[in-house]
């Protein structure tokens, strides 16, 4: 069994940097983690209006609020296998933002070639994503459809209610770190959200991941 990373990718997976093959090599079948750590040397937000958005995003663990300059980050990547039998990787960040904790969870499986973050601490919304590889072995990463899932609830937000993310994360081999980039944006209103940073990994041996990290409630729906 092969990432869920490289089947979504099929052949371009070996495009990537070495690094981030490891590192989007991360499964049951590797049998490691990949822990994270380093500094986001920018977190921003749009204007005023979208604080209201941000911090209700904020009390599931889907957004963060706050902005601020060198601020310490940790995301930790662990492979399991969920109640549904799928295997999962989490994607979960923390921020110290000032001495305040900021946490955006995030899981991911794949179904068939593609590729779905649940975020938020129940697995909210079920995000699609679309993945490539630029001409420096960078992972660039776009959000796509969104779902909302609540109990009985669910529907398809249409994308002019939502904002589109786009991601660049890379590896710069004179510093020997990792690199990231990302921004939201609203087709109409522009920017809303980003954040920049670097940061260096450690691979640890696992077999399941923390319970810390894992979602409240697994949603089957993608």
């Amino acid at each position: 069994m092969t990432s869920m990373f490289a089947e979504a990718l099929g052949p371009d997976f070996a495009r990537l940097h070495p690094m981030l093959q490891r590192r989007f090599g991360v499964g049951l079948d590797s049998g490691e983690a990949c822990i994270g750590t380093g500094v986001m040397t920018s977190v921003r937000r749009g204007p005023w209006w979208t604080v209201p958005f941000l911090q209700l995003g904020r009390l599931r663990n889907i957004l963060v609020p706050d902005v601020g300059e060198d601020v310490p980050f940790r995301i930790e990547n662990y492979p399991y296998r969920d109640p549904f039998g799928r295997e999962t990787v989490t994607f979960v960040r923390e921020y110290d933002l000032r001495g305040r904790l900021r946490r955006f969870d995030a899981t991911m499986v794949l179904d068939g070639r593609r590729i779905v973050d649940y975020l938020g601490t129940h697995q909210h919304l079920a995000v699609d994503l679309d993945l490539a590889v630029d001409d420096e072995g960078a992972l660039l990463l776009t959000s796509d459809a969104q779902r909302f899932y609540e109990g009985p609830v669910a529907f398809r937000f249409p994308m002019w209610a939502s904002g589109r993310a786009r991601l660049r994360e890379r590896f710069d081999d004179r510093e020997g770190r990792f690199h990231i980039d990302l921004e939201v944006h609203h087709e109409r209103f522009g920017f809303l959200f980003g954040y920049r940073g670097t940061f260096d990994c450690e691979w640890v041996p696992v077999t399941d991941a923390p319970e810390r990290l894992k979602p409240r409630r697994h949603e089957v729906r993608t």
